[in-house]
């Protein structure tokens, strides 16, 4: 029996970094002999759908601006990047201190005008965020000959981007060298015209060329949204979500008058499209 005057062990301070400690020796625990079978059983490779739907529910929550969810989304996110760095530390690859200690020292590197050259104190100011991106692509092209690596201006844009993304980064890196429409209109031109040689295509029912042709005016799309200062992916998400919004009131209208998607004549299905969307 203690003494009632003896003083308490103070609880562990929980800070960041020990609750980031604490997510780690889960991890480690799950992966251990005594852990998990299944999270045993994970590589590399088999983590890639998990960490892009995660990617993907991360997305979703900020769409919906769902805080609640961003947050829970957010965690799930971060156990997947914890458990690649497991992985990988197990077959001596890396862990997750030399992840952080690779972004912390690229952010450092890439902001000398907030940290100043190797971290002293800065030297210029830059004001505006287009003197920020050129500053961020010289370093990074420091960065490429001081390792030997040549020029690739496109070498860099992942191909497993979603093809909108990849097309709308495509045109960024090319358009940081010059290469570009002057103006939002020649773009719309260059639609235009594209959708002038689709219609050919689809006139000559020639499914090679059709897609082709998709294809050129899924990108010149694609770099309209740039110029406009809109991200494609992002507006084509929203676009799908106010279809389905809108097909959920069209059902709820028909059933609404005794009648279901199967019955209704597309007569009927258009009235109640037309309905919905003046509601929305």
């Amino acid at each position: 029996m203690s003494d009632s005057n003896e003083p308490s062990t103070p609880a562990l301070e929980q800070t960041t970094g020990t609750r980031f400690e604490r997510l780690i020796q889960i991890m480690r625990t799950l992966r251990s002999s005594k852990g998990c079978p299944w999270d045993r059983a994970q590589t590399l490779a088999s983590l890639r759908p998990f960490v892009l739907e995660e990617t993907y529910e991360v997305l979703d929550a900020l769409d919906r601006g769902d805080l609640t969810d961003l947050q829970a989304e957010l965690g799930d996110l971060l156990f997947q990047v914890v458990f690649l760095c497991q992985v990988a530390a197990e077959s001596g690859t890396f862990t997750v201190d030399d992840a952080i200690e690779a972004i912390t020292n690229k952010l450092v590197r890439r902001h000398p005008h907030v940290f100043g050259p190797h971290g002293g104190t800065p030297v210029t100011r830059l004001s505006t965020s287009s003197e920020v991106r050129e500053q961020w692509e010289d370093l990074k092209a420091e960065e490429r000959a001081e390792a030997g690596r040549p020029e690739n201006l496109l070498g860099g844009v992942p191909a497993t981007l979603p093809s909108l993304l990849r097309a709308f980064e495509i045109g960024s890196r090319v358009a940081s060298i010059g290469f570009d429409w002057k103006t939002s209109a020649n773009v719309v031109d260059k639609i235009e015209e594209e959708v002038e040689e689709l219609r050919q295509a689809v006139n000559a029912d020639t499914t090679e060329r059709c897609e082709e042709e998709m294809g050129d005016l899924l990108f010149s799309i694609a770099n309209l949204s740039r110029k406009l200062g809109i991200e494609p992916e992002g507006a084509l998400r929203r676009a799908n979500q106010k279809f389905c919004d809108r097909f959920e009131r069209l059902v709820k209208r028909l059933r609404a008058v005794g009648r279901s998607l199967q019955d209704a004549s597309f007569e009927e299905m258009e009235a109640a499209w037309q309905t919905a969307k003046k509601e929305s």
